[in-house]
This record gives C-alpha cells, structure tokens and sequence, in this order.
C-alpha cells in the first residue's frame, strides 16, 4: 500500500541537504528585485521557469547564481530562509541543516554579517515560533580556489557561535575534494564540523577523498558510491549518511528517470541513506515531495519510508537525547497510522 502525502509529512524528520539560495522561487525572485529596483533577464515569472530546463549540474548552475544577484541585504535573506522553513515545517520537517554560500554574495559586495544576520534571525524565529530546530553550515565553491575558502573561512571567524559545519559545493567534475585538504583541517581545527558534495557527477573516488583528506561526517549526494563495492561496503561498516536529493538528481540527468535510480538500492544495502529537497525552488518539489516521487517510483514500503526518516534524525548533528526523542515519536507516529 502507498503510503499517502499526508503520511509522509506526518512523519517527523530532519532537512540535512538544502542550500538556502536554492529555495528562492521565481515569485520571490521577482519581489526581491521588484524591492531593490533591479531588472531581472526574464521578462516574467514564467519565462524565468522555463529557464529550469537543465541539462547538467552547470546549466542550473549558470541560472542558480544569476537568481542569487537579487538577494542584497539582510531583510532579503531573512525573508528568503522564513518562507523556506515555514515550507520545511508544513513537511513535517522538525530539524533543518542549511547550507549557504557566502562566496556567492561576497564576491557582490554583500557583507558576510547581512548574510549570516538575516539568515540567522529568521532560524531564532522559527524555531521559537516553530518548533524547529536548526544548525546552518558555510559551504566553499569548490570551482573556486582553496586560498579563496580560506578567506572566507577567516572572514567568518567572528561568527562562529551562528555556525555548525563547513561544506563543499558548486561544480563537482574536475574540483576533487583533496584541493580543499588545508582549508578542511583548519575549519576541523576551530570545533567545525565537515561534510562535503561527491559522487553526484564526479566519480566515486571523490567520496573517498571526501572521508579519508577531508575526514567529513556525511557525504552529500553520493550515488555514485555504487560504483565501488569495496566503497559502498565501507560506507555501510562505517554507518556514513549520504544527504540524497532524488528530484535533483533526476532533473540534473543524474538518472534519466526516478524508476532509474539507486536509493532503493542503497537502502536495501544497509546504507544511512537521507531524502532531501537540494535546491527545491529549481527542482521542482520540497522534501515532502521528494519523499512522494521516490516512493511512487520505486514501490518504497512503508516501513522503508519510516526507515529513511529514522535516518534523517540519526545523521543529523542534533544532540543525542534529541534524537532519541525524535525517533521515538517517528515510532509513535508510525504506529498510529
């Protein structure tokens, strides 16, 4: 029996793959610009969507970083995480670890304290008026270089108590995770934790570079990991979380199709696998929807739907008695259905 949209967003569960700039949906693209006095290079909301026709990671990437252009100071990036997290709690989200990328805004003149501010304020608020928990992560643009993350690593110094964790993102194929080794070892070195994109384009030797030269906590994507046996069985002895994000996958030509692609595979091998919504705004759905897609794609049990939430609480960085308790209610929940 499927189990139903209403059941999966019953489910408590924690987002530990969303860039905060993916959420920014064409309407609010439009208000934001509307509201600095800006013009888009789309002359409707409709004309910006079909724009998200893309053919790889890097075409959405081109229009990813065009979209961020009208995000310019704190208000703007407070009210872009606000509609995110009322979506995300409207899902049944409890726990949200966000990614951003300050180099995006950076490199516009926007100062690293709007960034964090407007971002950071609207966490506070949600998860008072909410409920919902959270921790936000620096990501570094990996297709730029590690003397430019180390910057903006320094640049974040003063704002350490807003951060939980550094990432790695942008272009995957040809920026191989060993470039960031020193950047990694001193955000390690500040209390930071570390996870890092591989094995979405790139090979799966890009996750073991990921584990063994930046020594993260979880993989992002990761679906590649397929490709090595030897891999996959360490990620399983190893209980390392993969953050899989299936509609982006199948929007970025990871698979061609959902029926094609390896999360059922991956679950069934004993691996901690996660369902995330990426860059939702641009691919077409929230976590909810995520959820929705691989179940109807895949014939997902609802016992395995149970078992991916689960995961999401036990590779998040909530603190122990936090997840006990959350996985206790997904119990609760999941036998009054």
């Amino acid at each position: 029996m499927e189990p139903a949209g209403d059941f999966i967003r019953a489910l408590p569960k924690a987002e530990l793959h969303l860039h905060i700039e993916g959420t920014l949906e064409p309407q609010m693209a439009f208000q934001l610009a509307a509201r600095h006095g800006m013009a888009l290079p789309y002359p409707s909301v409709e004309a910006l969507q079909q724009a998200y026709d893309f053919r790889d990671l890097q075409s959405f990437l081109d229009v990813y970083y065009a979209g961020a252009a009208v995000l310019r100071d704190e208000r703007d990036f407070h009210d872009l995480t606000s509609a995110y997290l009322r979506r995300a709690h409207a899902d049944g989200v409890v726990h949200a670890e966000i990614f951003f990328d300050p180099q995006t805004h950076t490199a516009r003149g926007v100062a690293l304290e709007a960034v964090i501010g407007g971002i950071g304020s609207a966490l506070r608020e949600a998860e008072r008026e909410l409920g919902l928990s959270h921790r936000l992560i620096l990501c570094f643009l990996r297709h730029l270089s590690e003397d430019e993350a180390m910057r903006t690593l320094e640049q974040a110094l003063p704002h350490l108590q807003a951060i939980t964790g550094v990432g790695l993102d942008s272009a995957e194929c040809g920026n191989p995770p060993g470039r960031f080794a020193r950047v990694f070892e001193r955000a390690r070195a500040l209390g930071l934790k570390a996870v890092a994109h591989a094995g979405e384009e790139g090979p799966a030797s890009y996750i073991r570079e990921a584990l063994d030269v930046l020594k993260v906590s979880r993989i992002d994507h990761g679906v590649r990991s397929e490709q090595d046996p030897q891999l996959l069985a360490r990620l399983v002895h190893e209980r390392m979380p993969l953050t899989v994000c299936p509609l982006s996958n199948v929007r970025l030509r990871v698979f061609e199709r959902m029926e094609d692609h390896n999360l059922g595979r991956l679950l069934a091998a004993g691996l901690c696998v996660t369902v995330n919504s990426d860059d939702p705004a641009y691919f077409g759905g929230y976590v909810a929807d995520n959820y929705v897609a691989v179940q109807r794609a895949l014939g997902l049990s609802r016992e395995q739907i149970v078992q991916l939430a689960a995961n999401s609480i036990e590779a998040s960085f909530l603190p122990d008695a936090q997840k006990k308790a959350w996985q206790e209610r997904i119990r609760v929940v999941a036998g009054a259905a």
